[in-house]
């Protein structure tokens, strides 16, 4: 599993570890939502999951369901400043489209089915 955290990414989220000292680290991955079919998401790690892949970059543990690993493998996580606000952006080479308002994305699995 290939699952890699930008400097400012990998920053933010060790502010959110510091702030929780009971998680383990963080879970990511995907639920059906918006116009394209998958959202991501990010969130605390709190437990271990049956079917988790784990992968550790400098002391960060990211958490992966089995489910979500095919859809996101090899993406990039960075945190970025747009106008006031601030936010995740994912560079997932998986992904094969995205809806307009970038809240989803297909994958070229999605499109066979």
């Amino acid at each position: 599993m290939a699952i890699q955290l930008t400097p400012a990414a990998f920053d933010r989220v060790r502010q959110f570890l510091a702030g929780e000292p009971d998680a383990l680290g963080l879970r990511f991955g995907v639920q059906r939502t918006g116009c394209s079919g998958w959202g991501y998401a990010v969130d605390l790690a709190r437990d271990t999951r049956e079917g988790d892949r784990v992968s550790e970059q400098d002391g960060v543990r990211i958490y992966v369901d089995a489910t979500s690993l095919p859809m996101v493998d090899g993406t990039t996580i960075d945190f970025v400043r747009r106008g006031l606000n601030h936010e995740f952006v994912f560079a997932n080479p998986n992904a094969a489209a995205e809806c307009g308002c970038g809240e989803s994305f297909t994958t070229d699995a999605d499109k066979a089915a």
